[in-house]
Formats: structure tokens, C-alpha cells, sequence
């Protein structure tokens, strides 16, 4: 197992026996490397006092996960170690409780024993997402999601009798949090490749209790569509790709692909779709974003823009650009039709795209002798377009161009 070459703290710290669980048992057997382990490890008790204690030994982080249930984070460089109290008389009444087989698998670290009271190793094998009970599913409902992710992360299928289970159980979701149902949803919006489960997710309406309007009917062929723009755009402008995956903020890991397909998935009129998002809880700026793709998506669609309209579209549309041709291209416009407005994106002396001020504020108050006022930022936007069409050059035009304005008062 990966884990055993790189743990980050002497084991002898833990009381015996410690069970690893989870991901970092099934990522073994699948054979799959991650840059960066996450390791959850049971132990019999005091697993928040034996966590702290680990923390402060190795100067780690700490971070109180579930003080009920006793469960508690650390965090060493390139690991994340969870570290539960054993749920139950001993490890196979740990695992009875878990979700689906694949995740119901123990690896004692200290005896190397594997613990599978379920076949999970077998289903891994078969890559199939199976229950380990029903009630388990009910007990709580934001399993239900998880499979799809894990599915979708995976490449696993969902089995048949597990499958109705989750349909049977879909209105249960409504019950969980939503900080909780988003994590899970982001998380299956962000996985490359996983369009066909978020068709499924829609199908089996695991969503429909928190969207409360059904999604549209076509939604399976836009998402299609989309990730064939995405497709395109990587291989025609590797620069614009790059923007698309990187994550909206620090704080905040989705990222504007994932944006694409969760706007698919909402309603295409704003309020709604604005009502949507923050009954799910998602964040400010992936609201933000969504409402860009709503509101300027359709000037893209219609007929080729002047450059002064240009000039305030791109202004308005910021670095949400790259993620606005994704949608047109998925929408049906050409890419060929698109070259133009890409070309100036992409150049940062573009004056249309990337606006560069000739003089600014104070330059006006002092060269016209007026205080300041909302006239200034309509003689700085008059400059701008005077700029782009080629009519001032220098700060000195610019300014002789504001006085000409003002003069003929034709800001009005």
C-alpha cells in the first residue's frame, strides 16, 4: 500500500490497533498514485485526544472535525490524516455502518491484514459501486450523491439493486444540508469526463428537491455540446484552456469549466437560477459568474458587435471571456466567428479588450478647470472609444478631445 512508505509520524503514537479506510485502501487496490495522500485512520478511542496529540508533537495542524462523533484532522506537508473513533464493538461494526462496499474495506497497519467483510475488493475489481444496506443509504442521504461522484471519479457503474435504492430514497436529500449536498456537487462538477453522471444525477432527479423547477429537457445534448467546445478550445487556444481551470479563487477550487456545465444545469432565467445557487449555498463569486454567462451570453449569439459595443461588453465581462466562447461554441456558434474577439482577448495591447488610460481624473480637473464630478468618468469613457476608433492617440489629443466635448456639451 502507498501509504505505508510515506507516513509522516511514528505509528507507535497511535493506540493499537489503527485501521486505515476509505480512499486511501480502494486508491491501493485500484493501483492509483496521488500526488497528495488523504489518509483516514480508526482507532478504538480518544481519537480527537490522540489526533491533537499528534498535531502537537509534529507541529501539524489541527482542525475538530465532529466532537459528537469524535473525529478530528491533521495536517502534515503533501498529507491530510482523519483520524474517527471506531464506530461499534470492533472494526467489522465500523464497516457495517459505511456506505458502499468499495469504501468498506479496513488495512490494519500494524498486522498489514486487509479487513473486507463485504467483498468490497471484489467490486473494486469489477468497478462497481454497491450498498453496503440500504438503511445505510437513508440513514444518511448525502451517500446518495456520492455515489454518482465516486462513479464519475471512478469510472465505476452503479449496480442495479443499489441504483433503485437510491432512486427510492432521492427525496431523503432534501433533509441534509446544503454546505453539505454543494461539497458533494462541486466536487462532481469539477471531475473531467463526468457529463454522463451528472445526466444521470438529472435523470434519477437526485437534485430536483433543491432546484424545485426541472431542468431542461435537453440538458444531456447541451452538456455534450459543451464538452465538445471545451475540446476545441484546448486545442486551438491552449491559453484560454488554462484560464478555464484555474479555480476562482484561492479559497474556492471550482473552476470555470465546472461553471459551464453547473449553468447548464440551472435555469436559464436569472432570478431563478440566482435563487437556486443560494439555496444550494454556492459562494458570491460563482454566483457572479453564472449571472455573467446569463446576462452577456446572448449579445455573443446575435449579430457581430461594433467595436464601442465590444469595448463595454468586454468590460463587463472581465475574465469570464474564456468561459462566454466556451458557451457560444456550445450554443452553436462557430469558432471561426469567434477569432476576432479571442485575438483581442488574448493580446494585452488591445485597447478594446484590455483599455489602457491616455490621461485619467486629475488630468481632466486640472486641464478643464472643473471639480470633480460624474462628468469626469463620462469625458474618461468618451476618450476610451475615441481611442479605439483610432480618433486621439496621445494624452495631449485625449485632453484637447475632452475639452472639444465640453465645450460643445455633448455629453448629454
Amino acid at each position: 500500500m502507498q501509504f505505508l512508505a510515506n507516513l509522516p509520524f511514528d505509528l507507535n503514537l497511535l493506540p493499537k490497533p489503527v485501521y486505515v479506510v476509505g480512499g486511501a485502501v480502494r486508491d491501493g487496490l485500484l493501483g492509483r498514485v496521488r500526488a497528495e495522500l488523504d489518509l483516514d485512520l480508526v482507532i478504538s478511542a480518544d481519537a480527537v485526544a490522540v489526533a491533537r496529540r499528534l498535531a502537537t508533537e509534529y507541529r501539524a495542524g489541527f482542525v475538530l472535525l465532529d466532537a459528537e462523533r469524535q473525529i478530528a484532522r491533521v495536517v502534515f506537508p503533501g498529507m491530510t490524516v482523519d483520524i474517527a473513533q471506531q464506530d461499534g464493538a470492533n472494526i467489522t461494526d465500523d464497516l457495517n455502518r459505511r456506505d458502499y462496499t468499495l469504501n468498506a474495506i479496513a488495512y490494519n497497519l500494524e498486522t498489514q491484514e486487509t479487513i473486507d467483510p463485504f467483498n468490497g475488493t471484489q467490486d473494486i475489481q469489477e468497478r462497481t459501486i454497491r450498498m453496503v444496506s440500504r438503511l445505510n443509504l437513508a440513514d444518511d442521504p448525502l451517500r446518495l450523491l456520492r455515489a454518482y461522484r465516486q462513479g464519475a471519479q471512478l469510472n465505476f457503474t452503479i449496480e442495479p439493486n443499489t441504483q433503485t435504492a437510491i432512486r427510492e430514497l432521492v427525496a431523503l436529500l432534501t433533509t441534509v444540508a446544503a454546505e453539505r449536498v454543494l461539497a458533494e456537487l462541486r466536487y462532481l462538477l469539477q471531475t473531467p469526463n463526468s457529463s454522463q453522471w451528472l445526466t444521470a444525477m438529472v435523470s434519477d432527479e437526485l437534485l430536483a428537491g433543491w432546484l424545485e423547477i426541472p431542468v431542461a429537457k435537453n440538458f444531456n445534448h447541451r452538456l455534450t455540446q459543451l464538452d465538445r467546445s471545451i475540446e476545441l478550445v484546448k486545442q486551438h487556444y491552449p491559453a484560454l484552456d488554462r484560464e478555464l481551470d484555474r479555480s476562482l479563487r484561492d479559497t474556492i477550487s471550482t473552476n470555470r469549466k465546472a461553471i459551464g456545465k453547473l449553468t447548464i444545469l440551472l435555469s436559464p432565467d436569472l432570478a431563478v437560477a440566482t435563487a437556486q445557487m443560494l439555496r444550494l449555498t454556492f459562494s458570491s463569486i460563482e454566483i457572479q459568474v453564472v449571472t455573467t454567462i446569463i446576462n452577456y451570453l446572448p449579445q455573443l449569439l446575435a449579430a457581430d458587435m461594433s467595436l464601442t459595443e465590444q469595448y463595454f461588453w468586454f468590460q463587463s465581462v472581465g475574465n469570464n471571456f474564456p468561459l462566454l466562447v466556451l458557451m457560444a461554441i456550445a450554443s452553436g456558434v462557430e469558432l471561426g466567428k469567434l477569432q476576432d474577439l479571442i485575438d483581442r482577448y488574448l493580446d494585452p495591447h488591445s485597447q478594446v479588450a484590455h483599455p489602457t488610460p491616455l490621461v485619467n481624473g486629475r488630468d481632466l480637473v486640472e486641464y478643464l478647470g472643473i471639480p470633480p464630478s460624474p462628468t469626469i468618468g463620462k469625458l474618461l469613457t468618451e476618450i476610451q472609444l475615441a481611442r479605439i476608433t483610432c480618433e486621439v492617440s496621445t494624452p495631449d489629443e485625449a485632453l484637447q478631445f475632452a475639452q472639444q466635448l465640453k465645450a460643445n456639451e455633448l455629453l448629454d
